[in-house]
């Protein structure tokens, strides 16, 4: 594992490369850095060159001064393509990691040979979810990244989870606890403001991969079975004990699932 960083757009971008091969980029969601893969990345970068950024604001990336929109995190992606030289590649975005992985999509479709959305979804907001998006906003400014996380994280989660590993979702919100409040401000908002993609999926040339938690409240398993027939090529596998976190609540099966689409 090699550890990097560059300059993007006045702030340092941070991110870790693995192993060999056909590059695959792995795009963490909000509230989260690059090591949310940690437990899948053991198994895949014996297969394929890993590039797992920290968002910009997220773990050792710096805030850019420039608004974020999910569009200039998309951007930033590009720029760390250049950066390593790949001229194509899979990405796979977990949850606005795949609001991302769309953006990126539409503007740059020349430069995916395959993309996957993790517990995402390509539909704009809802006004109910702008208005919860919101009141999260006010929250994180009036109370703290800590306090936010710390009653958001465990909704993220299935209760057999929760029941089974409980100290996966303590861990998980002492290693956020820190999170920069502007940074995930400035998420929520360019999550309102972003806009359907719908018709990115109906374009795609190349495949995609679609996986959905059965008890994911955060992206409903039906908002994904409506989307998954909108691509040419669609793959989709639905995590039957899993809420929004399948990286972490069925592992196993989410890093097959990421190697039967990648090969």
């Amino acid at each position: 594992m090699t550890e990097k960083t560059f300059e993007n757009s006045g702030a340092s971008l941070y991110y870790k490369v693995y192993g060999e091969g056909r590059p695959v980029l792995l795009i963490h969601g909000f509230g989260e850095d690059g090591n949310i893969w940690e437990n899948m990345i053991t198994d895949l970068d014996n297969r394929y060159q890993l590039i797992v950024p920290d968002l910009p604001g997220s773990g050792r990336s710096g805030l850019p001064a420039e608004p974020v929109s999910i569009e200039t995190l998309a951007e930033g992606i590009k720029s760390l393509m250049d950066q390593e030289k790949i001229d194509s590649c899979s990405m796979v975005g977990h949850s606005m990691g795949g609001y991302i992985t769309l953006a990126f999509a539409e503007k740059y479709p020349e430069r995916l040979t395959s993309f996957a959305l993790f517990h995402s979804s390509a539909y704009a907001d809802n006004e109910e979810k702008k208005v919860a998006r919101r009141k999260n906003i006010g929250f994180i400014l009036n109370n703290g990244s800590a306090k936010f996380l710390a009653q958001a994280i465990p909704s993220l989660f299935h209760e057999k989870y929760k029941t089974e590993h409980p100290e996966g979702v303590v861990e998980l919100i002492e290693r956020y606890a820190n999170f920069s409040p502007q940074a995930l401000v400035s998420y929520t908002e360019a999550m309102i403001n972003r806009p359907d993609r719908t018709a990115v999926l109906k374009g795609s040339r190349c495949p995609v991969l679609f996986i959905l938690g059965e008890h994911d409240t955060a992206i409903p398993l039906q908002q994904g079975l409506e989307q998954c027939h909108l691509p040419e090529f669609s793959y989709i596998y639905i995590c039957t004990d899993s809420g929004h976190m399948g990286m972490l609540e069925e592992q196993a099966f989410c890093t097959k699932a990421v190697i039967d689409f990648l090969s």
